[in-house]
């Protein structure tokens, strides 16, 4: 997959993450893999328009927790609740919606879907692509990776 597909999503991060109050984001690693098999949260957004697919962002929950009080303005949040899900899903729509202005500015048009949340144990993703490129992303110590699953067009 060309990098002016991935590019955006790391832009995005960049741009967006210190906005909220987390400073330093760094790039940890980009792998291609088949699958997500995390024991972790998991949001996905749908990704139509010049190319498609999807964006999963996965995380584990002590750090949805902690992103969600950031968001909430410090907050304390002790249990991954409704509130909690909605931060983080938001979290993620920014992002991705961050990106798609990225790609509008490079001549690529796209739309997103609104994020679906899942967690638990043991969830195995599997998209329709063959290759999912997996972005290995941190702010402090706080780990996020973005999943990029495409068709180009």
């Amino acid at each position: 997959m060309d990098v002016k597909y991935i590019n955006p999503f790391m832009e995005s991060f960049f741009f967006v993450m210190p906005q909220l109050g987390f400073q330093n984001p760094i790039k940890r690693n980009i792998r291609v893999i088949n699958q997500i098999d995390s024991a972790k949260i998991n949001i996905s957004l749908g990704i139509i328009g010049d190319i498609r697919g999807n964006v999963i962002y996965t995380m584990n929950q002590e750090t949805g927790k902690r992103i969600a009080s950031q968001m909430m303005m410090g907050m304390p949040v002790e249990d991954f609740n409704e509130m909690a899900q909605s931060a983080i899903s938001e979290l993620t729509n920014m992002l991705t919606a961050n990106a798609s202005i990225i790609f509008a500015n490079n001549g690529t048009n796209i739309n997103i879907s609104p994020p679906t949340l899942f967690y638990g144990e043991e969830i195995h993703v599997k998209t329709k692509t063959q290759n999912i490129i997996s972005i290995g992303l941190s702010v402090g110590d706080l780990d996020i990776d973005i999943n990029v699953a495409l068709n180009v067009l």
